[in-house]
């Protein structure tokens, strides 16, 4: 006997436990699923900030929000989506102010607020450089508050349709073993990025693209998917972050020579220029030498350390034992790492897909806020404002519809599929496949593009899917089976990474977080002003176009 809700909420990470505490408040019987306890999702290692135009530390307004994140989106943004964004972002963290995130304030009382990369006005609130940490704990609390049930250590791994519409999840329960199909009148995907298809990255390793492969074997589209983010500092080696709030505050990008390189590339907003100008910027200066070991320097010394502890804990803390640098001394080694994926499941601004039942919040989502290149601090922001717009629409669908039908033979089926992959006795070992996939994704698909290399990664994938088929889990058992989730994870990036090459090859500019020095170097307005549209079919993606939605704002040449 399966177990029914009005709504699921697939992942509990910021935008999952907003969308299911707007939906609770709405009077929808909620549960979540996910394949982590909530407060160890990935939204917690958000560091830097959250964007809200509340005008505290300068001048500031929606409307002027609304521009700087059009503009950053190199104009591929949904402009009707970032305006509701905008306009609808303050409210949401003075409600999670009431709710009691403990933001840092001014000398005044009011909330502080740092510059971040190609924003007009400093309009980045933070609590020091743990803002994603404290939100996590914070949303957590009102989910217990409200009793909300959580399927926790329940892996999500197929979509329930029937009748046309979403109907619920076919999930592996981690804990005690085993499929268990939950019903749902109403689903909400939000399930985070896919990262983990690089080598170095500063996604957790739960960040797998499971959702957005979800919605797409369902038939649903994806929007944007050739566009990852690189941000600018990572940790070396490891690919650990370390907030854009390092650079907010003042930090410097050096050489090998000391030289303060993003006079060059962006002589205005030098080191809080966009994530894509910055990213390209310390590649260009590795790749011509200039870097060490592969990376270049981050200088926070001239702060002070009274200003670091205060304000920067984390990130010191975080340098000081991944890379054995304490930055109040020394520059710390950092370089262009996967970060964030500005593509997704396509929604409209109420986070519905075209399937009926079916919303999607957050990263694995694409409203189309992002465009081509994502502002720092707009993602936090989007998982709130958007995560509860999809409870919203997704309890008042659930609420004016009674039934919930969940054909036996789809659970059949997919036991037959787990039975067919633990049964097999011999072949390749998923970890072999995954640490190809990113080794050459960073090769092939990473900061800069070139057309042989992306040609080059086209043909990988389906020989490492092909591998897959034939993949071997060696844990037989039912508790805690990390082996067989791993595999079925690796399975969903396979898919994903095919879906962004194909996207990538064909748009043949340079925009955002796409580009193609070699062969496109410019943005091509006339050609490539629009989305990329994937749809699975035959087993493999299926391109198409879409318009950009436009309300005010054209296309103008970027200046830093």
């Amino acid at each position: 006997m399966i177990e029914e809700h009005d709504v699921l909420v697939v992942g509990a990470g910021c935008a999952g436990m907003r969308a299911a505490i707007e939906a609770f408040d709405a009077g929808a019987d909620v549960a979540m699923i996910s394949k982590l306890h909530p407060t160890r999702s990935h939204s917690g290692a958000a560091e830097g900030g959250i964007n809200a135009a509340l005008g505290n530390a300068a001048e500031d307004s929606p409307e002027s929000h609304a521009y700087d994140t059009v503009k950053g989106s190199d104009y591929l943004g949904d402009q009707d989506s970032i305006e509701i964004f905008t306009r609808e972002a303050p409210d949401d963290i003075i409600q999670l102010e009431n709710w009691g995130a403990f933001f840092s304030r001014q000398p005044d009382g009011r909330l502080a607020q740092r510059p971040f990369g190609a924003a007009g006005s400093p309009r980045t609130i933070y609590a020091a450089d743990i803002t994603g940490h404290v939100l996590i704990q914070v949303l957590y609390e009102q989910v217990c508050k409200r009793d909300i049930k959580v399927y926790e250590e329940f892996f999500a791994w197929q979509l329930v349709v029937n009748d046309g519409r979403c109907q619920g999840v076919i999930c592996w329960d981690l804990l005690n073993g085993g499929l268990k199909t939950l019903g749902g009148k109403t689903v909400v995907l939000a399930t985070g990025g896919a990262g983990r298809q690089y080598r170095v990255t500063t996604n957790a390793y739960a960040c797998t693209g499971d959702g957005t492969a979800m919605a797409l074997r369902a038939g649903v589209p994806l929007k944007d998917m050739e566009f990852m983010q690189f941000h600018p500092t990572t940790l070396y080696p490891t690919g650990i972050l370390l907030t854009e709030g390092c650079r907010g505050e003042g930090a410097y990008l050096l050489n090998k020579d000391g030289e303060r390189f993003m006079k060059k590339y962006a002589p205005n907003a030098l080191e809080l220029a966009s994530r894509d100008v910055v990213s390209r910027s310390e590649q260009t200066e590795i790749d011509a030498g200039r870097g060490i070991n592969g990376s270049v320097m981050l200088d926070m010394r001239h702060l002070g350390a009274e200003r670091i502890i205060e304000r920067l804990p984390g990130s010191r803390e975080l340098s000081m034992v991944f890379a054995g640098v304490d930055p109040i001394y020394e520059p710390v080694p950092v370089r262009p790492g996967a970060h964030y994926h500005m593509g997704g499941i396509e929604t409209d601004t109420d986070g519905a897909t075209e399937l009926t039942g079916l919303y999607a919040a957050g990263e694995c989502a694409c409203v189309s806020v992002h465009g081509a290149n994502r502002l720092g601090g707009n993602s936090l922001m989007e998982t709130i404002t958007f995560g509860r717009r999809s409870g919203r629409a997704a309890a008042e669908w659930a609420l004016s519809n009674t039934t919930i039908d969940v054909p036996e033979s789809l659970e059949r089926d997919a036991e037959r599929e787990l039975k067919d992959l633990l049964d097999r006795g011999s072949g390749e070992r998923p970890w072999k496949i995954r640490d190809e996939l990113g080794t050459s994704m960073l090769e092939n698909f990473a900061v800069f593009r070139r057309g042989e290399q992306m040609q080059r990664q086209l043909e990988i994938i389906p020989e490492l899917r092909e591998r897959y088929r034939k993949v071997y889990v060696e844990d037989k058992g039912n508790v805690f089976n990390s082996d067989l989730t791993q595999a079925i994870e690796l399975g969903n990036m396979l898919d994903t990474a095919w879906c962004m090459l194909e996207a990538g090859i064909a748009r043949k500019e340079s925009r955002g977080a796409h580009a193609r020095p070699y062969d496109y170097p410019t943005r091509d307005d006339v050609n490539f002003l629009k989305h990329s549209i994937v749809r699975w079919k035959d087993d493999a993606p299926e391109l198409s176009w879409a318009e950009v939605r436009m309300t005010k704002w054209q296309p103008e040449e970027r200046k830093y």
